[in-house]
């Protein structure tokens, strides 16, 4: 948020100019950029157009809540306006996305989406971008636990008519959120009015802004209802616009028998998952045949436990990559390849039948087998030497077969407390600029400590456990994992550092002395008690998360180093080049720094290292009693 005030004050400002430099300097210190002269200026003007409506709508005494932080993500409304019902006495809220558009066209097909000069694809609609993010709120914020009927979305295009935006304008008025132009300003002071007394919006304010959080919903907690029964998570902006391009992308196949390809990209949380499963859920509710595909034999066993609890045939719906070797041509309606970041060249393995080794690429027998195919992608988040997804390689292989192919990147995301400013930095810590990487500056959403032995990582994991958090250790693969455990037998402590010792995941599909395994230590309460690595976190998501950085990467002076011969990884070969395999254990330690929801505690083997992450976080040595 970058600030507050009663929308006099906001005039006031407004009138004198000095509205710019106030959001010129919060928006520096929220965001950890400057906004150039231009963007704050249009700004300024958006805030001055609203206020102005509401002055002579005689709401001056409403409160402005402008940029909300929508709570555990990276998304920001643009005005929320907090007041008095006229009717009820009840605290009321009107959720704003103010546009200096002078006109928008809908999407063929898809009235959710339109397009606007000058971003090349399209966008979503700015009442269903209003109307979905109070339905988060909803959804999420006590102060309005049980009152959804208190918070309403509406879209104020002030540089645009009726006539401009006419096709977009139509349909949009109603309960779940309003459009308004430069034309139908009066209209515009009715419905606030309607909603809007003219009294102090404070109370009103300082009620949705100091009230508690709902957890969030853990993606594989919901994934059964996701599927089998109806949307449970409520997709966002590029979320719901990517969900949105591929139905029109099935529509269109099934009306004129047209494959397209879908390319979803996005940062650790951006919501690639909830979109797959979304997808999945509403083409298998429409009876259309639609499979869940990814590399990750712990992501899909996990999601066949859980949302295909009970249910063979909603098992049936996940699969992997390498299953479509000898697909039937467009036999699927919908493929949708989760965590396509892991794509091999080939699906063939020692086990393929001499008659299947053709050489065709993975990505060639995935585009083949559906009408549409739907790829869903990380580039930075590839860890072993094989995998070979990008953006690049699926885009060339659907334009080698004439295929059309729409890409969206998600901007937004979902984990590590919707923290933009913990993402760049881990960004920055694992790849520095020149100057090497910058300090962390707590914001307030991610909570980022350094703990000094493996012990204190533990024992406070272990408490937040107990205050109903959920909580993982995992580290770099730089301890041998024992692979064959006999029944009956305990797992052996291969993580051993000093005198603190715990075991691996368990190897395998079996459960082993309580541990479960493998492919669901991420899910299941008792995976605590072991670490886990990359392959096992790798998709997943849990409250806090204890990183243990190995020998495998260390500081050194003014720069990291990485140390191939501490990796006990066995996909390294010694033919894997230095620079492959630098680039695959900070893409790993990437992947593991971004798990947690709500907070990262780090420990790293190395004392300089620590020294170093001490240094950036700020923490310096602490003992257990004062990190707890």
């Amino acid at each position: 948020m970058l600030f507050h005030a009663p929308a006099y004050e906001v005039a006031a400002q407004a009138h004198e100019g000095s509205l710019s430099a106030e959001a010129l300097k919060r928006i520096t210190d929220s965001y950890g950029h400057e906004l150039g002269a231009s963007q704050v200026a249009l700004w300024e003007r958006s805030i001055a157009a609203l206020v102005g409506v509401l002055m002579d709508a005689g709401l001056d005494q409403v409160e402005m809540i402008m940029e909300y932080e929508l709570p555990l993500t990276s998304k920001r409304a643009d005005v929320i306006l907090a007041g008095v019902h006229p009717d009820s006495g009840d605290p009321s809220y009107i959720l704003i996305e103010v546009k200096q558009w002078s006109n928008a066209e809908p999407v063929e097909g898809e009235p959710t989406l339109c397009r606007v000069a000058p971003y090349p694809q399209p966008v979503l609609n700015p009442v269903e971008q209003a109307r979905r993010y109070s339905d988060y709120l909803a959804s999420t914020l006590e102060a309005l636990a049980g009152h959804p009927e208190r918070i309403t979305g509406a879209a104020y295009l002030y540089n645009a008519t009726d006539f401009d935006s006419a096709d977009l304008h139509r349909g949009e008025r109603g309960a779940q959120g309003s459009l308004f132009t430069a034309d139908s300003r009066r209209e515009f002071i009715s419905f606030l009015r309607e909603r809007l007394a003219r009294h102090s919006g404070e109370a009103a304010a300082n009620e949705l802004l100091t009230g508690r959080t709902r957890p969030a919903k853990r993606l594989m907690d919901i994934a059964a209802a996701e599927v089998r029964d109806r949307e449970q998570l409520v997709l966002l902006d590029e979320q719901r616009v990517a969900y949105d391009e591929v139905l029109y992308a099935v529509h269109r196949a099934q009306r004129s028998d047209r494959k397209t390809v879908v390319i979803v990209t996005g940062g650790p949380g951006s919501g690639k998952s909830a979109i797959a499963l979304a997808l999945l859920g509403e083409f298998h509710r429409r009876g259309l045949t639609a499979l869940h595909a990814t590399g990750s034999a712990s992501f899909t066993k996990s999601v066949r436990k859980l949302a295909g609890a009970g249910s063979r045939e909603t098992q049936k719906l996940f699969t992997y990559f390498n299953t479509f070797i000898s697909a039937e041509p467009n036999s699927v309606d919908v493929l949708i390849c989760d965590e396509a970041h892991r794509l091999r060249q080939t699906s063939a393995n020692r086990y393929t039948r001499a008659s299947l080794r053709t050489g065709k690429a993975q990505v060639e027998e995935l585009i083949d087998a559906a009408r549409v195919s739907v790829f869903l992608l990380d580039e930075l988040q590839t860890v072993r030497p094989g995998e070979v997804g990008t953006v690049d390689l699926i885009r060339a292989a659907a334009e080698a077969k004439g295929i059309d192919c729409r890409i969206i990147s998600l901007q937004g995301h979902f984990r590590s407390g919707g923290s933009d400013a913990y993402l760049r930095w881990v960004a920055q810590l694992l790849d520095p600029p020149e100057d090497g990487p910058t300090a962390w500056e707590p914001d307030g959403r991610m909570d980022v400590r350094v703990a000094d032995s493996p012990q204190e990582l533990e024992a406070f994991l272990d408490t937040r456990r107990a205050q109903g958090y959920t909580a993982r250790i995992t580290a770099g693969y730089c301890w041998k994992w024992t692979t064959k455990v006999h029944p009956g037998e305990e797992l052996p402590a291969d993580v051993v550092i000093g005198d603190w010792a715990r075991p691996w995941t368990v190897f395998g599909e079996r459960a082993v002395g309580g541990a479960p395994p493998a492919p669901l230590w991420a899910i299941d309460p008792a995976g605590f008690g072991q670490v886990g690595s990359v392959y096992t976190a790798q998709g997943f998501e849990y409250d806090w998360n204890g990183v243990i950085i190995g020998p495998d990467l260390i500081w050194r002076s003014d720069r990291w180093v990485t140390d191939r011969t501490a990796s006990k990884d066995p996909v390294f070969k010694t033919s894997t080049p230095d620079a492959d395999v630098d680039r695959l254990i900070r893409n790993t330690y990437k992947v593991l720094l971004t798990r947690g929801l709500v907070g990262t505690l780090i420990y790293s083997t190395d004392a300089e290292t620590r020294e170093k992450l001490r240094e950036l976080t700020g923490t310096g040595s602490r003992t257990t009693a004062e990190i707890k």
